[in-house]
Formats: structure tokens, C-alpha cells, sequence
């Protein structure tokens, strides 16, 4: 996957790489996946009743731009069984993984319960963490379909937020950064993914 995928994909940023090639992505999809782990493809996540796994080019590059740098307080949303938060971690960042789906949860820290830089909360995704803030860094792994104000709201400052902007009909990976006290935001690529829960747009009626 690393070489075949990632490398011709442009991931280039060998940290990145390197902890894509250390977690192996197989315990992390839900057990009838496992022989598909290692396609560039969404898949279901462990113990999940809903939740799905990044394809992991789509990943790698959101790791990528995001610059992950050993200490960072990363918080990382949506992101089903624990995959992402183990690479985040292996990069070394001090991670709190959210995620709304009590399987998912589960099975996220049963694969991380070695990594003492890992912290596996239960929660709404766009503030359920919020008392463990502020962060550094926060991955979104995973669409939001409105402005992430609330995560935004706990990202320190300097910050970063990396995620897949669904907001319009162009859905598009993006960076936000704060900087003295400004947000300024970066796209990154073309792509989809499910839109979390927490970050779907309220529906309206005319009449």
C-alpha cells in the first residue's frame, strides 16, 4: 500500500509514511474487510455500527498537510476504531480520539490500549472533547457539511484543522489555521466521504 499507493500518490513526508507502514491497517476494518485493508478504498470500521475508515491515500495526504510534529495535542474526530489516532501517534502526537459510535469506541481502545499517547473519548463529534482542549492539531476523518465552528473553537492558537469540506456541491480536503486570532483556509484536493454526524446542515421546508 505504501509503495504502490502512497508513494506514487505524492505522500512524500517520510514520518508519514513511515507510520503507515508501522500500524497495520487490517485490525482496524471490521473483521469480514480484513482481506480488503490494503486497497485505496473507504472501509467499514471495527466495532462500528456505521462508521468507515478513511481510504487511505485520502488520509495520508490529510496527514501530510496537516504537519504532525511530535508533542502535538491532537484531536482526532470521527475516526471509527482507532487507525488514524494510532498513526497520529506514531508520528508522536498526544492524541484524544472522539468518536460518537459506542462500538467504534470500543474497539479503539482495545487497539490502543498499549499507546500511552492515546486517550479514547466517547462523545458528540463537534464538542464532546471540549474540555480537553485546546489542540493543536484536529483531524476531521470524515465530511462536515456546515463550518466546524465549534472545533474550531478548539484549536489553540497558533492551530490547524485538516477535513473534508462537503458544503457545497465541490467537496473538497481543506486546512484551516488560526493564527493570531485569524482563520484562514487552504484547499488541498478533490474528494468524498460521509458527512459526520454533528456536522449535517438542518434541513428546511418551503411552503
Amino acid at each position: 500500500m505504501v509503495n504502490s499507493q502512497l508513494r506514487t500518490g505524492g505522500v512524500v513526508d517520510k514520518v508519514v509514511l513511515a507510520a503507515f507502514l508501522e500500524v497495520p491497517r487490517q485490525r482496524f476494518v471490521a473483521p469480514e474487510h480484513e482481506f480488503l485493508a490494503y486497497l485505496d478504498r473507504e472501509l467499514p470500521a471495527g466495532g462500528a455500527k456505521s462508521r468507515r475508515l478513511l481510504a487511505p491515500m485520502v488520509l495520508a495526504r490529510m496527514l501530510q498537510a496537516a504537519t504532525v510534529v511530535p508533542g502535538d495535542r491532537a484531536l482526532d474526530v470521527g475516526g471509527g476504531s482507532g487507525y488514524g489516532a494510532a498513526l497520529l501517534a506514531a508520528i508522536g502526537a498526544k492524541v484524544v480520539a472522539l468518536e460518537s459510535d459506542a462500538g467504534a469506541a470500543e474497539a479503539a481502545k482495545s487497539h490502543l490500549h498499549n499507546r500511552a499517547n492515546v486517550n479514547v473519548v466517547v462523545g458528540p463529534l463537534d464538542s464532546g472533547a471540549a474540555a480537553l482542549g485546546p489542540f493543536d492539531l484536529i483531524v476531521v476523518e470524515g465530511a462536515f457539511g456546515l463550518f466546524p465552528d465549534r472545533l474550531i473553537g478548539l484549536l489553540a492558537d497558533p492551530g490547524r484543522l485538516v477535513g473534508i469540506d462537503a458544503s457545497s456541491e465541490q467537496s473538497q480536503a481543506v486546512v484551516y489555521e488560526k493564527n493570531g486570532g485569524g482563520i484562514s483556509r487552504r484547499v488541498l484536493f478533490e474528494t468524498k466521504a460521509e458527512i459526520l454526524d454533528g456536522f449535517r446542515p438542518s434541513v428546511s421546508f418551503a411552503f
